[in-house]
């Protein structure tokens, strides 16, 4: 918590706000990871979904959370995304993370096909303590538009303090690079557009090495 108290000041200042929420949305351009997936048989969304959780555990201002009007840092990431079910209604998934990647990736097709397959309302987190939900990041993706800005919604019992992240339309920049609207809420106290560009240069540094370490691998 070292790191925390050279801004201890500044989060007194945006915590005091009404929100103190910032919300920036940019295009984070990648490796065109989606054709080593396909040779090594991994699904592209929670191959890119294992590098953000993995990612956000790297940048130490993404941990910060309030609890009992104190700051504390978390130690883990509960993953959880949202998904449409079969009759096109808004669910959330949410599964156990892993640091290893087969794993995690199996655990989030599993937690998929669940909320997917329900019709029920799932792991709205509301039954969490007030303690388990800091553990939470919520994740979403909006595959079908390019959009420029999203507002996400807050809840008073999470004090602004969870991360919220999202991205949008794939598409391939002239120099082959993966571009897409990606968007990172977060307290300002905790969090600011420089630990946003630090994230996105973790998630980018992390799918290379992945698909590097892919492409070496004996074809079978």
């Amino acid at each position: 918590m070292k790191n925390f108290e050279l801004r201890r000041d500044r989060f007194d200042l945006f915590d005091s706000m009404e929100s103190p929420l910032i919300n920036i949305t940019f295009k984070l351009e990648l490796e065109d990871f989606r054709p080593v997936c396909k040779e090594s048989g991994l699904p592209p969304f929670h191959f890119f979904l294992y590098h953000i959780f993995t990612s956000l555990m790297k940048v130490d201002n993404f941990r910060y959370r309030i609890f009992e009007n104190e700051v504390i840092k978390i130690d883990r990431l509960i993953p959880s995304y949202t998904v449409m079910n079969s009759d096109n209604v808004l669910n959330f998934t949410r599964f156990e993370h892993s640091d290893d990647m087969q794993t995690f990736i199996k655990r989030s097709l599993v937690a998929r096909d669940e909320s997917v397959n329900s019709k029920r309302l799932l792991h709205s987190a509301t039954e969490f303590s007030a303690r388990e939900i800091k553990d939470y990041v919520f994740v979403t993706s909006i595959p079908w538009l390019d959009f420029s800005s999203i507002q996400h919604p807050t809840a008073k019992f999470r004090n602004a303090d969870i991360p919220s992240i999202a991205w949008g339309k794939f598409s391939l920049t002239p120099q082959g690079l993966l571009s897409m609207p990606f968007s990172v809420q977060a307290h300002h106290g905790f969090v600011d557009g420089y630990h946003m560009h630090l994230l996105s240069q973790e998630i980018a540094k992390a799918l290379a090495e992945t698909t590097a370490a892919l492409k070496s691998l004996p074809k079978k």
